[in-house]
């Protein structure tokens, strides 16, 4: 592609923040390059921080022992406004809009799943074992590097634009030795023509400077002609359509993040990351869980409209550290639990169904008496869908990438 031959390996240092007269803070600044992968489809991974409960999300109202688990503060099914899926599970209201998806096949998910970890119900330890990849060992310190990363090693000539990290923390997830690149809102180097001047004096004795600057300001000219060339084509208009619908939105930190990866991602780009928070509901999780769903169907159907055809070669895997208990708790919201929910969606993904091996939610069937009982490991529909998005083989996944995983006889989640 033309901006492959011009940006191809070059690297270059962006400025974190607008600069206004003091050049003094300009190298606050994060290197990149661009390059290709070797193969043509997408792979999103989003992390869902803080517990969603799968149990509010996707309604099993067909089990006979749910209605007594949950309050007046968490009914469920069609009567408190979720939508039937299919007998069995219903819909959260908030991800209504997502419905379509479902209807087309682009939505599925996966039920009663879980990582390895087990009966601490740390946040962090829960996250870091999500994207750690690893079994769980009470006590042990988990891997410092991400699956995701070890996946990339896993492919030989990969660089920089290959996978972003996005957002505003540092995700475990793509860390490793395989080369990221990493942008957060507001990330773009924005300068008036004065202060554009003024950064040229200051950084004229500095050939380093000086050439970082005139590759950032390089980039950016690249960004805002690809974001001018997208705008033009029928995908680009409709989500500049869909956006112009949704006054407020625009320029909510959800909004750009899906933005951003859509932009790269139409590109040279094959593996984003980012997370979104919100899912912590122990209290009054009505409305916070609303709210939570709400963003994250924003971001599906932003990544769905905005990359158009390319969304046809594109996963997503939403995935949260744990779920949440199966009873509603004194406050209207439920604590941190085990068994949860997630999300596949893309037109790659054979969707329209809930996977699961139900365990059931009478009290003899629970997770230590409170939880929903995992029967699959989270790991393993990660690892189908790169197996057969990506072409990895089993052993690879199992040993190098998920480590002590054992994907079973799990297949069928790319159409």
């Amino acid at each position: 592609m033309e901006h492959d031959t011009i940006l191809g390996r070059r690297r270059f240092l962006l400025s974190g923040a607008a600069l206004g007269c003091s050049a003094a803070a300009s190298p606050l600044l994060t290197p990149i390059s661009l390059a290709s992968a070797p193969w043509d489809n997408r792979l999103v991974v989003i992390i869902l921080r803080g517990g969603m409960d799968g149990l509010d999300v996707v309604q099993p109202y067909g089990d006979p022992a749910l209605a007594g688990l949950r309050g007046a503060g968490l009914a469920v099914g069609e009567a408190a406004g979720a939508t039937d899926l299919d007998g069995f599970f219903a819909l959260h209201p908030a991800l209504a809009p997502l419905l379509p998806l479902w209807r087309d096949g682009d939505l599925a998910f996966a039920h009663a799943v879980s990582t390895p970890y087990r009966d601490k119900r740390s946040h962090f330890d829960g996250q870091d074992l999500l994207e750690a990849g690893t079994d769980y060992v009470p006590g042990a310190g988990h891997s410092r590097d991400g699956w995701l990363n070890r996946m990339l090693q896993t492919v030989p000539g990969l660089a920089q634009e290959t996978a972003f990290a996005i957002g505003r923390e540092e995700l475990l997830i793509l860390k490793g030795e395989a080369p990221v690149s990493d942008w957060a809102p507001g990330t773009r180097l924005g300068l008036s023509p004065q202060a554009e001047l003024l950064l040229r004096k200051v950084y004229a004795p500095e050939p380093d400077f000086r050439d970082a600057l005139d590759e950032a300001l390089a980039l950016t000219e690249e960004i805002e002609a690809a974001e001018k060339a997208a705008a033009e084509d029928d995908a680009g208009m409709a989500m500049q359509q869909m956006m112009a619908a949704a006054p407020g939105n625009r320029g909510k930190g959800h909004f750009q993040v899906a933005e951003f990866a859509v932009e790269r991602l139409r590109a040279d780009t094959r593996i984003a990351s980012f997370s979104l928070t919100g899912w912590d509901t122990h209290a009054s999780q009505k409305y916070g869980i609303g709210t939570a769903l709400g963003r994250l169907a924003d971001v599906i159907l932003t990544l769905k409209v905005g990359l158009g055809p390319v969304w046809d070669k594109t996963a997503v895997v939403a995935m949260t550290e744990f779920g949440r208990t199966a009873r509603e708790n004194g406050t209207k919201g439920t604590d941190h639990g085990t068994g949860g929910a997630m999300m596949l969606a893309g037109g790659v993904v054979r969707g329209g169904r809930v996977m699961s091996q139900w365990p059931g939610l009478a009290e003899a069937d629970l997770y230590a008496g409170r939880d929903l009982m995992p029967t699959a490991d989270v790991r393993a529909y990660a690892a189908a869908t790169m197996r057969e998005l990506l072409g990895l083989d089993r052993q690879t996944l199992e040993t190098a990438i998920f480590p002590g995983l054992d994907m079973g006889g799990l297949s069928g989640i790319i159409r």
